[in-house]
């Protein structure tokens, strides 16, 4: 986890990308970059951006000079992680600010020569499906997200195909999601741990059946243990049943077993149409 201190410091020695590959190091840097844009509003230090950026916010196209990034806010925590494979790089942030609180998830893709040539991101409040920044900024830091020994770290193919195990049995409840005990699942800030969190399992239903988890993005972490999905989310928001919910599922997989899960979900239509009032709201953001 990056703090933001830390951000603030490295920015003063980011390196000059000279190499086409990939390195750890780059996406270290540019994660750091990116934490820097969105808690100052200032993208003038992001000197590896692509002139041909592509910014995605909740799904719609829109500009960091308009969009989340141009607005600073006050980051309480911050996580990412790093697909050197891909290129690519996952960032959960939290806001508690009680004047606007916010989780962002974002996937950050680099080309071969390092720069970011493409930023999505959801963007989530209320409104959206179970919010609850402060409990999202609790849960998480009784969490534990070391990174994996070396001799216990997994390959991208088992590590994507335990992620793939629970998103694919949302829509086939034949599918056996290989869930960890202790296990434990936060969407927007409901979390199922309670307790004795080393007893708890994600195993305990409530899983939706025939929805099917469309358009996946992958961000594999072997050192981290990690792997997030982007994807659209069918079956909630119904009034866009083709493009599904902008939703990101983050995993943490230890000795090949879910360990966590979280979920962040941005609503077309207030509570994801499943509010309870049976009549959608349209989101205004």
């Amino acid at each position: 986890m990056l703090s933001l201190s830390s951000v603030l410091v490295g920015l003063t020695s980011l390196t000059t990308l000279t190499s086409a590959a990939c390195t750890r190091d780059l996406l270290v840097d540019t994660a750091a970059k990116w934490v820097y844009l969105q808690s100052s509003g200032d993208h003038g230090q992001f000197d590896n951006l692509s002139y041909n950026l592509t910014y995605l916010e909740n799904n719609k196209t829109s500009s960091i000079l308009s969009g989340q990034p141009a607005w600073p806010v006050n980051i309480a925590f911050n996580r990412s992680v790093y697909d050197t494979t891909l290129c690519k790089i996952f960032t959960e942030l939290i806001v508690t600010d009680p004047t606007h609180p916010m989780v962002f998830a974002t996937q950050l893709y680099l080309d071969e020569e390092g720069s970011v040539t493409k930023i999505d991101s959801l963007v989530t409040d209320k409104g959206d499906w179970a919010f609850n920044a402060t409990g999202y900024m609790y849960w998480n830091s009784l969490e534990n997200w070391d990174p994996i020994p070396p001799s216990k770290r997994l390959s991208r193919a088992t590590l994507q195909a335990a992620a793939d195990a629970y998103a694919d049995r949302c829509n086939n409840v034949s599918v056996i999601v290989p869930f960890g005990t202790p296990c434990a699942r936060l969407e927007g800030g409901a979390y199922t741990g309670r307790g004795n969190l080393t007893a708890n399992t994600c195993n305990i239903g409530g899983l939706p059946e025939h929805v099917e988890m469309s358009n996946r993005r992958y961000v594999i972490d072997e050192e981290m243990g990690t792997v997030d999905i982007f994807l659209g989310f069918q079956g909630l928001d119904r009034t866009r049943p083709k493009e599904g919910t902008p939703d990101s599922h983050f995993f943490r997989i230890e000795d090949g077993k879910i360990r966590y899960i979280h979920t962040v979900s941005a609503c077309w239509v207030d509570g994801c149409g499943m509010n309870g009032t049976g009549i959608p709201t349209p989101r205004r953001r």
